[in-house]
């Protein structure tokens, strides 16, 4: 891994790709920083991403100033800059600089494949429908669960006490005229999102459907999470990689919301984690309570997003903002995800109004 240099320095150092050695030993590192402070070549930096697009590297652009514009920039994976404000796919950092492009290279060296997976996934779909790209992403996920990264988390859970099974549907279906209301109803485990949340999900979409009469479906999750993601009970229990992902890709939640999402509205609060993140994304809209707080945990796992991440929130805030979001595991709040857009509204009223509802 390399200091901040800058395109010309960098193509220099890979040898304009005349060296397959050089490239072979950027290769092995699992990031490179591009230095955009000071004035470059866009065909320099052109070059270079072209050389760099299928070697397993996260390309890093940092300015010490503000954004670049400059089209070029696009074709690396995260933006950061040192201005308090910026608008997308720049993330701004402020004084921050520094310390967050430590803290995200800490990040991608303590997971690599699972960080190169990632941004190579959200590089492909950009041109990829919805459902192509989770399916791209099922086969990633499956590929990863055979990797030391995975495999070394998995083992430092053994000591868990799993948690009972539930024996009660987890998501509940209520049809008021042309309304529908689904709620994940497991509020102890913070609406943990295992197997069988998601073929309940599947079922309840699924027949929203087929019945264009329903005019409106209001997602939202009992107790104080929507959702706290996978449920860690069930890590490490799936079956052989290839059926899992044919399993996945079989009964996907998000595939299924997506085909629906123009009449999905999903009210989330408290703490949204993985699938409870990633789920709400497919929605035309999604409203937060002011208190809400959204991780992406999987690349510390040595995963990637396993519930249409990589499909749904690049589409709402863009690749380059997803793939820091991804990498960095930093929590985002509601005012933040709001102004990213991937959420539409922020409703400090929100628990108390369902509250009335359910009288």
């Amino acid at each position: 891994m390399t200091a901040a240099l800058a395109p010309s320095a960098l193509l220099e150092l890979v040898a304009d790709g005349l060296d397959d050695t050089a490239l072979d030993a950027v290769a092995n590192w699992p990031a490179v920083i591009v230095d955009l402070t000071t004035p470059f070549d866009s065909a320099d930096l052109l070059r270079l991403t072209q050389l760099l697009e299928s070697a397993p590297v996260v390309l890093i652009g940092a300015s010490e100033n503000g954004v670049v514009e400059d089209r070029s920039v696009l074709n690396l994976d995260v933006l950061l800059c040192a201005s308090e404000s910026a608008h997308a796919p720049w993330v701004a950092c402020g004084e921050a600089l520094h310390d967050t492009v430590a803290s995200l290279l800490n990040s991608i060296a303590a997971s690599p494949d699972a960080s190169v997976a990632f941004t190579q996934l959200l590089r492909v779909g950009e041109n990829s429908s919805p459902a192509e790209a989770v399916v791209a992403e099922s086969w990633v996920y499956s590929l990863l669960q055979g990797g030391a990264r995975y495999s070394t988390w998995l083992a430092g859970r053994s000591s868990r006490t799993p948690r009972p099974r539930p024996n009660h549907s987890v998501v509940l279906v209520e049809r008021s005229d042309d309304v529908v209301r689904i709620t994940l109803n497991r509020p102890e485990v913070h609406n943990a999102y295992g197997t069988r949340m998601r073929d309940e999900l599947v079922e309840a979409f699924r027949l929203v459907d087929v019945d264009r009469t329903i005019d409106r479906v209001v997602l939202s999750g009992e107790g104080p999470s929507f959702c706290s993601g996978g449920d860690l009970d069930e890590f490490g229990t799936a079956p052989a990689p290839v059926e899992a992902h044919s399993i996945r890709t079989r009964r996907n939640a998000g595939i299924a919301l997506s085909a629906i999402a123009e009449r999905v509205e999903v009210h989330v609060h408290g703490t949204c984690v993985g699938a409870g993140v990633e789920l709400p994304a497919f929605a035309s809209r999604v409203v937060a309570h002011p208190e809400t707080t959204f991780l992406l945990p999987e690349i510390s796992m040595g995963l990637v997003p396993g519930a249409g991440g990589t499909s749904s929130i690049p589409r709402r805030i863009g690749r380059h903002r997803a793939a820091y979001f991804g990498l960095s595991g930093r929590p985002i709040d509601a005012s933040t995800a709001l102004a990213w857009g991937l959420i539409d509204d922020v409703d400090d009223q929100m628990l108390e109004q369902r509250k009335d509802s359910n009288g």
